[in-house]
């Protein structure tokens, strides 16, 4: 659609879409005004100037385009999850189970073609019983419903390029008379494997029906899904709260019965007009608790930028469970209480709805005797084993010992004064922040050095020191380079402090 100013109106010239290909400019795309003056894609924008000189050309945007057929994709989703994208501008239903809610095929078909005739696009659709039959009618034919095992009779008029080949495959069959599917389906198969390889006969097996290959939807098929469908649609937020509680009930009841637990829930809302507005929470253990994810869903709602419009309202709300894992019956203690780790699994949860999971982290253990590498900061719902960093379980204090490292580390290290005895020794005090502390034990020294395959050049090694001041405080001191003879310059630091 264009819009033109001072009057104009939209047909006073024909639309065609223009690239660069091979160094030339050729069109892409002509709308139908340009079409029935006999200009079609491919051909050179001068010889379309010499034939109409009065057209309007744009340059093609390749990136809006994708961003375009996404979108048309995201509003397939109302009518089948099974959607994949099927290059240049086109896209692949699968609508296996999914016919009858709408009143049959041809009822889908209007529908679909009502709902993109208002946002002024034209579709060309074709329902038949394979993805290439399907694929080959809507592009080269004139689409329509193909009934079950009527395939092979309504691609045989087509162009052997409806079945997705290479142009010399198709050069090579039109020279050797095969123009079209019927005739090619009639030749004997060996020769022309043989001449044009087996590829050739596997697409003509898809197209004629004989071989069923399913689609690779754009979005995995989720584990549980429940919808509702509104002949008038919703806007109040009450019915929008009741609509979800109802759709979760039966999830619940699903993963109930499959023994399982969501860990990731999508709210998918579409409006009337098309938009659509996906809503998603996770939880950091399974849950198929409807009271936990709605609560959940309201802290999401509460913590958009951007809230909720329903505009004219949702005609269509759908709850999916993309990923769910099994779930056994919680363990309830002696006072008739679940276990504490779920209530803190309940905050977590409510904490990453409410901020986003890259914002509320947790701390793991790596393999590694560097101090500075020993743990690192990962999202809190992060697995160990399905990320590419290598994690261990935090190293247990032996019994009645201290623990080795303490639980608060400086970064950078903050430099301290100290005496000691002996210039290889522990030191007996040391000033930090101004005060100065009288070490009562201490116990050291660890030797540290950098990892060989990180180190840098000039990086000292550590001695380090756990030491008690007279008052009970503990710190975790080092001596930066061990030390050498002539005496220099020695640098202490104070690396942290324990518990």
């Amino acid at each position: 659609m264009r819009n033109k100013q001072d009057g104009a109106t939209q047909d006073e010239a024909p639309l065609v879409i223009v690239d660069k290909i091979n160094g030339a400019l050729r069109l892409m795309a002509v709308d139908a005004r340009a079409l029935a003056l006999g200009l079609t894609p491919g051909l050179a924008l001068a010889d379309a100037r010499a034939r109409v000189p009065a057209i309007d050309v744009v340059a093609l945007d390749a990136v809006a385009d994708d961003a375009c057929v996404e979108r048309i994709a995201d509003l397939c989703d109302r009518w089948t999850p099974l959607v994949a994208l099927d290059p240049p501008h086109g896209l692949l239903l699968d609508i296996s189970g999914c016919a009858h809610l709408f009143g049959g095929e041809e009822s889908l078909l209007n529908d679909i073609g009502r709902r993109f005739a208002h946002g002024g696009l034209n579709l060309r659709m074709a329902i038949a019983g394979t993805p290439d039959a399907a694929r080959a009618l809507a592009r080269f034919g004139r689409g329509g419903i193909v009934p079950p095992g009527g395939e092979a009779r309504a691609v045989g008029p087509l162009p052997v390029a409806a079945l997705g080949i290479a142009s010399d495959i198709v050069h090579g069959l039109s020279r050797a008379g095969l123009k079209t599917i019927a005739a090619l389906a009639e030749r004997p198969t060996i020769p022309l494997a043989a001449r044009f390889g087996d590829d050739l006969l596997a697409r003509l097996r898809r197209v004629l029906g004989r071989e069923d290959i399913r689609i690779t939807p754009r979005r995995p098929p989720p584990a549980c899904m429940a919808e509702r469908h509104f002949a008038e649609p919703i806007a109040r937020t009450s019915d929008i709260e009741a609509t979800l509680t109802r759709l979760m009930m039966q999830i619940a009841d699903l993963l109930h019965k499959r023994g399982e637990g969501g860990r990731y829930f999508e709210a998918s809302f579409f409006r009337s007009d098309g938009q659509v507005t996906r809503i998603a929470v996770e939880t950091g253990r399974p849950v198929r608790d409807p009271k936990v994810v709605l609560r959940l869903y309201r802290e999401k709602l509460e913590a958009l930028d951007d809230p909720l419009d329903p505009g004219f309202g949702f005609d269509l709300i759908r709850f999916t469970v993309p990923v769910a894992e099994p779930l056994d019956e919680a363990q309830v203690s002696l006072d008739g209480r679940i276990n504490e780790e779920s209530d803190v699994a309940d905050l977590i949860d409510r904490l990453v709805a409410r901020f986003g999971r890259d914002r509320v982290q947790r701390f793991i253990a790596r393999d590694t005797h560097d101090p500075h590498r020993t743990a690192f900061a990962v999202p809190v719902t992060y697995e160990s084993g399905k990320g590419t960093a290598t994690t261990l379980n935090w190293p247990a204090p032996e019994p009645y010992e201290p623990p080795l490292r303490p639980l608060q580390l400086f970064d950078p290290p903050q430099p301290v004064e100290t005496t000691a005895e002996a210039p290889d020794g522990p030191p007996r005090r040391f000033q930090w922040r101004r005060s100065w502390h009288e070490i009562a034990l201490a116990e050291g020294p660890e030797r540290i050095a950098p990892e060989w395959w990180r180190r840098e050049s000039g990086t000292p090694t550590r001695d380090y020191y756990r030491v008690e001041d007279v008052n009970g405080r503990r710190f975790w001191l080092f001596r930066a380079g061990p030390y050498r003879n002539p005496p220099a310059k020695t640098l202490w630091y104070l690396h942290g402090l324990f518990a």
